[in-house]
């Protein structure tokens, strides 16, 4: 935001150098981008000069050669001249020969195209003025000839160009600008004082023929609207000390009531809008939503399309004005207006940063009602704005008088105590300059009283304006002492930091875990953000768990949300690695996730990572993708880092999701029990929404906190025999819809059983399965390898074959499955 340092002089009398005064906007919490010097440069020999005559060059088409006088400075001079407007009778600024112009161009006496020339009338680029070289500086009120160049033209003006924190709405503004300075430098702040106090005289009349009502239907959205009706306004130029400071900063002047709307929401931070009373159909003004579709176009010509998020200012017919943000064409103020609406409100901001976002569409009042603006403070700006239309443009303020709203009383009081700043900023400051702090800042102390020993100093009950929302802790009120105290000066002291020790937090070391597990196995790590956009969480979880993910005010549209997993992240990196040929395929990402169980938001610590298929890549051996073992057997690891055994727990299918491929993608575990994980290959729809290409496997585990072990799953040594094994290979026909592992866990438990004592079942696998020709139709047949051996001594066949014998008769009993011959 700009800041013109002579309009800071309405309110604070700083007459500090411009270093001190960028030291001072830095040190109270503000970065000043740039400071930039408007008005002419110092020059030497550059003085008023008039035109008395013009003349064709004999030589040059587009050449004139004029005769200037100078006054005391050196008489009549002719001067050769290329500008349109070197016409006689005009007032120039004439540079002399032995003046020296910016850019080192210094002036002599010359031929130019055999006429001679005896100086240079000047252009404003020529003397430092902007960049306009169309044609000379005509000077305005006739300035006595000969006078130096500065002494002529208007002084100039030093601006700041600052960057104002989000937290501190009250300070985009002159007013709030200077009300910080006036602390700092201790002076006192003026105040603009206004004339019309909002009370209208006995005998005014009503003219509801030019607003016959105000109607708010979203009051949720507009908590407050005022509008007051001005007649007999005569449009025009504004002054020209306000379009100066207009101009200064970065502003085109308009005319008159549009300059004042600028004026006032530059000097007080809350925006304005004027209406051409006769262009409101019916004479109303309603605040409403729009309808979906509803169009309007704005004051820079473009056709918008509204929805019915979209708050707008209409009349009876049409919306007139894009709420906050930008006005419509048909409805501002024109030459020929003479009766005036004037708005003042307040918006919801979060409403205002949406709609401004949607349209694309940004303007001085849209940032400040993003930012939010004082409802208590409103009245004022607009009584100021009235004020400054009856100076400039004339006219009365007639009824009827709106106020819709805004009776809520702003009432804030914080109790903090000498010894509690103290001990916070970490150094003595005494109480009488924390009191000053406090009042210089316009936070009133209402009461102060001694507090009890051993405690040191007094308690303070400071009241807390309305502009400044952004207090509402004792802590709020250590900074602002440390703010006017100066934060260069705080004492040179030993920093003692005492650590976490990483390997005490269970969290750090699973991450630590799982990062050396999949770096070592050729994995890139990712950072991604971990609020994600609305459509991207309800792709993974559903409608109403990803409305309680949702922020109740996101900053941005895109990162509205917390994430319920990791894979999305490192779904966008992939993607940006394709789309620039980056071979890195295979990546991770360690973090929080946020997981809706019963109502309740649950943070997990989670690990995810992805596995895609090479793409583009040319070579001689064609190696085989990752496949949805290879996933399974990361996840065991993974979860084997968090003391979780996924192989004991039961694997059931993902099916009929927007993130998962069915049938090709598992899930095990449950939030409910403290963990889970999800692997397999991703929605292959999802994954060509998204513009990837290829096939991609994915894997996630995520755990609650309380869940995990510092060491994870501790693996413990069991001795092993030396005796050979013996091996029996079994193949049963079972149903199609039934997994492999169901079969595999009652196939050991009823190799254990007929084994019994005698010697243990060392393992049992699956080697092959079988659908098609010579079986029924909706079975297949699984093949499984079982190992048998004994700790103690060599087994013979007729004991293993007893065994083997009686475990597919209990196998088969009661079960449905079939021995596969």
């Amino acid at each position: 935001m700009k800041i013109s340092l002579n309009w800071l002089r309405d309110y604070v009398a700083v007459d500090a150098p411009i270093d001190e005064l960028t030291r001072a906007i830095t040190f109270l919490g503000f970065e000043v981008e740039n400071v930039a010097s408007t008005g002419a440069p110092q020059l030497e020999h550059v003085v008023v000069g008039e035109i008395l005559t013009r003349a064709k060059h004999p030589n040059a088409d587009k050449l004139s050669v004029c005769t200037v006088d100078v006054g005391p400075a050196g008489g009549v001079k002719t001067i050769v001249c290329g500008a349109n407007n070197c016409d006689a009778g005009n007032r120039v600024l004439v540079a002399l020969p032995g003046a020296v112009l910016p850019g080192n161009f210094q002036i002599k006496q010359s031929k130019i195209r055999g006429q001679e020339s005896q100086g240079m009338m000047c252009s404003p680029d020529e003397i430092g003025m902007g960049s306009d070289h169309s044609g000379l500086l005509i000077l305005d009120g006739k300035p006595a000839l000969g006078l130096p160049m500065n002494a002529a033209l208007p002084p100039g003006d030093t601006v700041f160009d600052i960057e104002i924190t989000p937290n501190r709405p009250d300070c985009q503004s002159h007013l709030g600008i200077a009300r910080e300075l006036a602390a700092w430098f201790k002076l006192p702040l003026v105040y603009p004082q206004e004339k019309f106090r909002g009370t209208l005289p006995e005998g005014t009349p009503e003219r509801r023929e030019l607003l016959a009502g105000v109607r708010v239907d979203a009051p949720e959205d507009c908590p407050l609207y005022t509008a007051h009706v001005i007649t007999g306004v005569k449009i025009g130029p504004s002054p020209a000390w306000m379009q100066e400071r207009l101009k200064a900063v970065g502003l085109r002047p308009i005319n008159n009531v549009v300059d004042v709307g600028n004026y006032v929401m530059l000097e007080t931070g809350q925006p304005l809008h004027a209406f051409d009373a006769k262009k409101l159909g019916g004479s109303q003004i309603v605040v409403r939503r729009a309808a979906d579709g509803e169009k309007i176009t704005t004051l820079d010509a473009k056709e918008r399309t509204l929805n019915s998020r979209m708050l707008v200012i209409a009349d009876a017919q049409r919306p007139v004005v894009v709420a906050g943000i930008m006005g419509g064409e048909n409805s501002g103020v024109a030459a020929d207006t003479a009766d005036l609406v004037l708005e003042c409100a307040i918006f919801k901001r979060q409403s205002i940063r949406w709609t401004s976002r949607k349209l694309a569409l940004s303007s001085d009042s849209s940032y400040r009602y993003e930012r939010g603006v004082d409802p208590h403070s409103a009245l004022e700006a607009a009584y100021r704005a009235i004020d400054l239309i009856l100076e400039t443009a004339g006219g009365r303020v007639v009824g009827p008088v709106y106020h819709v709203g805004g009776d809520v009383p702003w009432q804030r009081e914080i109790v903090v105590t000498h010894d509690y700043i103290t001990e916070k900023l970490g150094f003595d400051v005494p109480a009488d300059e924390m009191r000053a702090a406090f009042d210089s800042l316009e936070l009133t102390v209402t009461r102060e009283e001694e507090t009890e020993a051993p405690a040191r100093g007094p308690a303070w009950t400071v009241s807390i304006p309305s502009w400044r929302d952004d207090l509402d802790r004792p802590i709020d009120l250590v900074e602002e002492v440390l703010r006017l105290h100066g934060t260069e000066k705080i004492p040179a002291t030993v920093v003692q930091s005492p650590g976490l020790l990483a390997d005490d937090d269970p969290i750090v070391a699973f991450n630590r875990r799982a990062t050396d597990y999949l770096v070592g196995h050729d994995f890139h790590e990712c950072v991604t953000y971990t609020l994600r956009p609305a459509r991207e969480v309800a792709t993974w979880i559903s409608q109403a768990a990803a409305a309680e993910l949702a922020l109740a005010n996101p900053f941005v549209e895109d990162q509205s949300h917390l994430r319920p997993t990791l894979i999305t992240g490192l779904l966008e990196s992939l993607k940006l690695n394709q789309s620039r040929g980056v071979a890195a395929s295979r990546l991770f990402e360690t973090g929080r996730i946020f997981v809706e169980h019963n109502g309740q938001i649950l943070e997990c610590a989670s690990v995810a990572f992805i596995m895609a298929e090479p793409v583009g890549e040319r070579s001689w051996l064609k190696r085989e993708a990752a496949d949805f073992y290879a996933v399974k057997h990361h996840v065991d690891a993974l979860a084997a880092a968090a003391g979780i055994e996924v192989g004991r727990q039961p694997v059931s299918t993902i099916a009929d999701v927007a993130s998962w491929q069915t049938g090709q993608s598992a899930v095990v575990g449950d939030v409910g029990h403290g963990w889970f994980a999800r692997f397999g290959l991703l929605n292959l729809a999802m994954l060509k929404s998204l513009g990837i290409e290829g096939r991609v496997q994915g894997g996630v585990f995520a755990i609650l906190p309380e869940k995990l072990t510092p060491e994870g799953a501790r693996r413990r040594f069991a001795e092993f025999s030396l005796f050979p094994a013996a091996l029996r290979d079994l193949a049963l026909v079972v149903d199609r819809a039934t997994p492999a592992s169901d079969v595999q866990k009652a196939l050991a438990k009823a190799a254990r059983t007929a084994a019994g004592n005698a010697f243990a079942v060392e393992r049992v696998s699956v080697f092959d399965v079988y659908e098609g020709a010579g079986l029924p139709e909706g079975k297949k047949s699984l093949a499984f390898n079982l190992v048998f051996r004994s700790a103690e001594r060599t087994l013979t066949d007729d004991e293993v074959n007893a065994a083997f014998q009686k475990l597919q008769e209990e196998l088969v009993q009661g079960s449905g499955w079939q021995i596969r011959k």
